[in-house]
């Protein structure tokens, strides 16, 4: 199994959306190197589900249910979409700013690369994040 974290804007798509989905295209992601990490998803990883913008939070899981394929919609096969469905919402959401202070997550893109959407995690980073957003099951 694979970890990662999956970046939104809460305004464009939010965690309580994909709650009422149940699941759903991971999909608009512009960059060559998240596309890259979208190919590398299988179905059953997991990933964290991080809300950009002004809340810059971790606020919960989600599963891979669909592996990598041609975004639709698109005329361009360059672009990839992945399919999502949650796992456990966060009872204490996980600030950027709590993260960028425990040492052992210094080295996690979110840290480096702050504009990156999609970014992979170690077994170790993503655990230490989820032992302190504490997270429910739906």
């Amino acid at each position: 199994m694979q970890y990662w974290l999956l970046k939104s804007e809460p305004e464009t798509y939010s965690w309580e959306n994909l709650e009422a989905d149940k699941n759903a295209v991971w999909d608009g992601v512009r960059n060559y190197q998240a596309r890259n990490f979208l190919q590398k998803m299988q179905v059953g990883d997991l990933a964290l589900f991080y809300h950009s913008g002004k809340q810059k939070q971790v606020v919960g899981i989600c599963r891979i249910t669909k592996e990598h394929y041609p975004e639709p919609g698109q005329e361009n096969p360059t672009w990839m979409a992945v399919e999502t469905a949650p796992v456990a919402a966060f009872k204490h959401p996980v600030s950027l700013s709590t993260i960028r202070n425990i040492p052992q997550l210094e080295h996690i893109l979110l840290v480096r690369h702050t504009r990156l959407s999609v970014m992979p995690l170690t077994e170790s980073e993503f655990s230490t994040i989820i032992q302190l957003g504490n997270p429910t099951t739906p």
